[in-house]
């Protein structure tokens, strides 16, 4: 394989598609050929009990430009993308299923020509589905739009993303289907373009509905953290501070009756004085999580500062606090 970068990788996760290797590689191939593109495929094998292996051996010894990476077992697709992203060298990186419900010789230049216009990021919107998930995976998508903001289509089909993006993005177990809220959430600009959507030929679908409910889970909890994880004060002390306002307010309401003489109500000064006491270990909480936040920012920066040197950019003595 040759050891300068290419400027696209092609990353392809799979699990059991044996018989769909061989021609997934020919149809990449044949992609770069047309784009005069230098390109790697970088495939990830996540726990395969098929031929699936054997298969990628085969298609790289005939395509040099392949990495092939195997798990012993089955991570899941957020952990085979965090290995095939890894790899990938490329400058535009491409994420292709190996189902072949994408076409890679028309969706790479589509993909491609689109970045070209100046986004970050850029998703492929399916036309033409026609398969039992079509009602679920819509649902998925505008509740996806309406909590994130985000005008694309199709939040969980093929993508191609800047080396930076992914370079910068954390993905948690089976974030893989928030990866464009996450790089919104960043400042990178979302793009989509239509692509073409072909039923799977060979092999059967590893995704079925039951993951839907917790997706929804997953959704609060990365609306949560895009939100507050840089002022968790702003949720835990505005939480605090209504728990506070409250109790006091309870408290106030009780002296009242109190003066009127219309007697005490315990079980309601114990509720206010909980609340009281919860609201006060919120903003404990708020405290403690804004310290943890500034470490944070600190060590990023000092690993941006790190990477600086590493890369050879010069950094003032000002900067440096000399």
């Amino acid at each position: 394989m040759n050891n300068s970068a290419p400027s696209v990788s092609v990353f392809i996760p799979a699990r059991n598609e044996a018989g769909n290797i061989q021609p997934l590689f020919d149809k990449i191939s044949r992609a770069f050929n047309a784009l005069h593109a230098s390109g790697e495929i970088v495939f990830v094998d996540d726990g395969s009990t098929d031929a699936t292996w054997a298969e990628a051996t085969a298609a790289a010894a005939k395509y040099p430009c392949a990495q092939l990476y195997r798990h012993r077992k089955s991570f899941g697709l957020t952990e085979a993308m965090r290995t095939g992203f890894r790899h990938c060298r490329g400058e535009i990186v491409i994420f292709l299923p190996s189902d072949l419900e994408s076409d890679p010789e028309e969706d790479i230049p589509k993909l491609i020509t689109k970045m070209n216009e100046g986004y970050d990021v850029v998703a492929g919107w399916r036309q033409g589905r026609r398969d039992g998930k079509v009602f679920a995976s819509a649902i998925a998508n505008v509740v996806s739009r309406r909590v994130f903001g985000l005008t694309v289509h199709d939040m969980n089909w093929i993508k191609a993303f800047r080396r930076e993006v992914v370079e910068s993005i954390h993905l948690r177990s089976d974030w893989h289907r928030f990866i464009m809220m996450l790089a919104a959430a960043q400042g990178y600009k979302i793009g989509e373009v239509e692509v073409n959507y072909y039923p799977r030929k060979k092999g059967k679908s590893h995704y079925g509905l039951g993951r839907l409910p917790v997706s929804f889970l997953d959704v609060l909890v990365v609306r949560f953290l895009i939100t507050f994880s840089r002022k968790p004060m702003l949720f835990f002390g505005g939480a605090g501070l209504a728990l506070v306002g409250t109790s006091l307010a309870t408290f106030a309401l009780l002296a009242v009756m109190y003066l009127v003489n219309l007697g005490q109500r315990r079980p309601i000064f114990d509720f206010a004085g909980v609340l009281l006491l919860v609201g006060v270990l919120f903003f404990v909480v708020g405290f403690l999580a804004e310290l943890i936040v500034n470490q944070n920012e600190r060590m990023e920066e000092l690993e941006a500062r790190l990477g600086e040197l590493e890369n050879g950019t010069r950094i003032n003595a000002d900067e440096r606090g000399e």
